[in-house]
């Protein structure tokens, strides 16, 4: 045969060392082609209070830990997503966040009727803030389910310079509410703010079957435990929660 025409054969396939073929290289890529794993519970929370006490940032802050200095009013309701991992269960948490303003409240009164969590806060610097909770507490008795569990927060911990409301004040506001629990917290400062939410979560862990998964949990308990009282004769200190 001439030699110009002796042209060698193509490696059979499967053979040789194309590195597309390297059975690691294929382990890896059927490896991200995997969907995550769904989440075992899912979890709504709704936030309320009066305009201006910081909801839209305890919740930014849980859930993408920023905080914003200027934050524009909601209107009407917003939400974010976190999903968090707790005694080996992945959580998905929604996060509800209403409007302050009387006229939206026809607008956020639908989302207490499902919810079982309901987060109050109010601003520690403001007076009005803490004398609009019963306006609140009226909301809740009117739309909310007999079964929710409260959490009344003392935002803006930070400005305790400018503190109007001491803490005694909110702890006996929620003495007086059945099973209503009391924190002060710091958006700000990011001060209790992952230990309210976190501990929310575990609470309601801790009253769930554990080994049924993907169970919907739009209604599910909250609950903190009560803070040690502060002795009158010494400055409150800022203090935990959880």
């Amino acid at each position: 045969m001439d030699p110009r025409y002796d042209i060698p054969r193509r490696a059979a396939a499967g053979g040789g060392g194309s590195a597309n073929s390297s059975p690691a290289l294929g382990a890896q890529s059927r490896r991200r082609k995997m969907p995550p794993r769904p989440a075992d519970f899912k979890l709504q929370i709704i936030i309320i209070g009066s305009r201006g006490v910081g909801k839209t940032s305890l919740m930014e802050r849980f859930t993408d830990d920023t905080f914003c200095e200027a934050c524009k009013s909601t209107v009407g309701v917003d939400f974010k997503i976190k999903t968090v991992e707790l005694r080996g269960k992945k959580i998905r948490l929604q996060i509800w966040d209403t409007a302050g303003q009387e006229r939206f409240n026809s607008i956020t009164s639908a989302y207490y009727r499902g919810a079982k969590g309901i987060v109050l806060v109010y601003d520690l610097t403001k007076q009005e803030t803490f004398d609009d909770l019963p306006k609140w507490m009226k909301m809740i008795d009117k739309y909310a389910s007999e079964e929710a569990e409260l959490l009344l927060v003392g935002n803006k911990l930070d400005c305790e310079a400018d503190r109007i409301i001491s803490r005694q004040q909110g702890e006996r506001f929620a003495s007086r509410i059945s099973g209503m629990r009391f924190c002060e917290a710091s958006a700000k400062d990011n001060f209790n703010v992952d230990e309210i939410f976190l501990k929310l979560v575990d609470d309601i862990l801790s009253k769930m079957p554990l080994e049924v998964p993907n169970r919907e949990l739009s209604n599910s308990v909250l609950s903190l435990q009560p803070e040690p009282e502060v002795p009158p004769e010494l400055p409150p200190p800022r203090m935990r929660c959880c």
